[in-house]
């Protein structure tokens, strides 16, 4: 019943809209045929206060697309053209008025009001962005006219122009500061694009502050202004004469030599500054040279007039709201910066001790310096892309992927152990070059099967985006989910060196290897199986990495450095210091890429040394393995 009393009563209001609206066209026939940016202000604002039909006239007038059929206003469709007033098809030939740029930009100011209330959401969107990019003192009132948008993002976007619009042109100051004060927690470029202008300021010289001015800070020549530029403001207020500079006054006072004296003055006193003073002072007043200050006018100005930065906002109460915010903003912002920048290196600490998961098992428990072991990341990312081409489901073969890497990768160790390992223990250096040149073998051999150009691992949809809080803080999905990742495998690790037989033996071996001997262990077994099983981690922890790095050849070298690093400096064969070295090293990578963006290499440098240093002092890392394991 009220939508059908609606609709009856815009039924009756329509004919009086429509007389109101042609009234306007007649009376301002010249106006519109010849229109004039200057003046058609008030012709434009009658049109809008025609009624909603007003509105297509306004759009097509803005459009080009309003004419005269004869005498009648027409707005052309097509091939057709329609009464402006009455919308009923118009015969004859048709003249298109064509209304210069500043004057469509007043069209298109009013006809925001009718925007704002279009039954259809992109064109009220539209006119938002429109208010967004091009704000106004008359958008304020149809915002605040317009009715309440059935679209809750829509009427978020309203209300918050509102606000901002607010802030810049409502007349009323307790109206603007109560705006300022809304946007508390926010800190959204617009708003800063608004608060800032109220903080200009401009640098006055006057004989005194001005009555009322809204003073920013008084300046002192000489402590919080060079007294060059103190004088300068005096001298372009028309406070004072340009100083005079000695060159330019000795060449005054050269050309103007007449009987053997300047304006008076004998020759023999000009060696005096003030004769030479005075000298000058008489040509400029006899018209002779420009007048010109001397240095003890020049003080004696500075000395009589005032300076200060004032706000172009009078009211001192929008001043000192806007300043509150702005700082509040800045302090969010430095929090947020402050979180996005740990959450960044979380994540590549949580990348790194993935990678050094593996060469924690091999090089921490079991002494060997496994040169390989970023290649075993790297067959681990191939393995991953070759599950992909079979399998083109994403998730699935993500989860393919992942077992199949550590199948591929520990049966890689097991068989780098058996044939080169087990016969190199105790000769560390022999087992250093051995698997560096291992390491090149299995980086030619990718090279010869998948060719030396990045290959795709493509992530998941689920896995696509970001996660964040604020307009600074985020991070990618696919570093929370290697995050997680970690998280799983250093569970995964002390669940099996505490809770299981193989995790038992392989602590007995490590302590000491003839008496889990004598005790009916295998220690070549043992030394196999956990070579095995970090290099299979190493693979599972390629597959991640790929996620978001190229696949190539030389993936894993450039995690080779990082990952002994890591196990370094946390501590060798202890996983909880290769957590901890995973962690120093992030932040403190992060850290130094912060201090220097511009160079990474320098800031991967500067990492370098700084753990060299740390090692001088902290050999053992930091949390050193404790007991016989440490003595062997």
């Amino acid at each position: 019943m009220r939508h059908l009393l609606l609709s009856l009563l815009m039924l009756l209001a329509a004919p009086a809209f429509a007389q109101d609206l042609a009234s306007v066209l007649d009376a301002n026939r010249d106006q519109i045929e010849r229109p004039s940016r200057q003046t058609i202000a008030p012709v434009i604002e009658a049109l809008a206060a025609a009624g909603p039909q007003a509105g297509a006239v306004l759009e097509a007038w803005a459009d080009r697309r309003l004419g005269l059929a004869g005498d009648r206003f027409v707005i052309v469709r097509g091939d057709e053209a329609l009464d402006a007033v009455t919308g009923a098809p118009v015969p004859g030939e048709v003249r298109v008025l064509r209304p210069n740029s500043g004057v469509r930009g007043v069209i298109g100011a009013a006809l925001v009001q009718f925007q704002l209330n279009d039954p259809e959401p992109s064109r009220r969107a539209a006119a938002l962005d429109a208010i967004a990019r091009r704000p106004d003192a008359t958008h304020l009132a149809a915002l605040r006219a317009a009715a309440a948008d059935p679209d809750p993002a829509l009427a978020a976007r309203k209300a918050r122009l509102e606000r901002l619009l607010t802030i810049r042109f409502d007349p009323d100051p307790r109206a603007r500061i109560a705006a300022i004060e809304g946007f508390s927690g926010d800190t959204g470029a617009d708003l800063q694009a608004v608060l800032n202008p109220l903080l200009a300021t401009t640098r006055i010289a006057a004989p005194a502050i001005p009555e009322g001015a809204n003073v920013a800070a008084e300046l002192v020549p000489g402590e919080d202004i060079p007294e060059d530029e103190a004088y300068r403001l005096l001298v372009d207020a028309g406070l004072a004469p340009a100083r005079l500079a000695p060159d330019a006054q000795k060449q005054a006072l050269a050309a103007h030599v007449a009987e053997g004296a300047v304006g008076g003055v004998p020759v023999s006193e000009l060696s005096d500054p003030a004769r030479r003073d005075a000298a000058y002072d008489a040509l400029a007043d006899a018209g002779l040279v420009p007048p010109a200050a001397t240095a003890a006018e020049a003080e004696a100005a500075l000395a009589s007039h005032r300076f200060a930065d004032i706000y172009a906002e009078p009211d001192p109460g929008i001043t000192d709201a806007a300043r509150r915010a702005l700082k509040a903003m800045a302090l969010r912002e430095g929090v947020q910066q402050a979180a996005d920048l740990t959450l960044d290196a979380l994540s590549l600490a949580s990348i790194y001790f993935l990678a050094a998961i593996g060469l924690a098992i091999t090089f921490g428990v079991m002494g060997v310096i496994n040169m390989a072991h970023g290649e075993f990341i790297m067959m681990g990312a191939y393995t991953g892309y070759v599950v992909q081409t079979l399998i083109a489901d994403r998730t699935l073969s993500l989860v393919v992927a992942l077992p199949a890497a550590f199948a591929v990768t520990f049966l890689a160790g097991v068989v780098l152990y058996r044939l080169v390992i087990r016969h190199l223990v105790k000769r560390p250096l022999e087992t250093l070059l051995a698997t560096f040149g291992i390491s090149i073998a299995l980086q030619q051999i990718a090279k010869n099967i998948f060719g030396t150009q990045a290959r795709p691992l493509t992530a998941p949809a689920w896995l696509e985006g970001s996660v964040g809080f604020g307009e600074i803080v985020s991070i990618s999905t696919i570093r929370v989910a290697i995050f997680v990742l970690a998280l799983l495998f250093l569970c995964l690790f002390l669940w099996i060196m505490k809770r299981t037989r193989l995790g038992l033996e392989v602590r007995a071996v490590t302590q000491n290897p003839g008496m889990a001997a004598s005790m009916g262990i295998n220690p070549d077994r043992i030394a196999m199986l956990t070579f095995g099983l970090g290099s299979g981690i190493a693979g599972i922890a390629g597959v991640a990495i790929g996620l978001f790095a190229k696949v190539t050849s030389e993936l894993g070298s450039d995690y080779i450095v990082q990952s002994f690093m890591t196990v370094v400096v946390g501590g060798v064969g202890n996983i909880w210091g290769t957590l901890a070295g995973a962690a120093l090293i992030g932040f403190l990578q992060k850290g130094i890429e912060v201090m220097n963006p511009a160079n990474t290499l320098a800031a991967q440098t500067w990492m370098i040394l700084l753990i060299i240093i740390f090692i001088q002092f902290r050999p053992r890392g930091i949390m050193p393995t404790r007991g016989r394991a440490a003595e062997a």
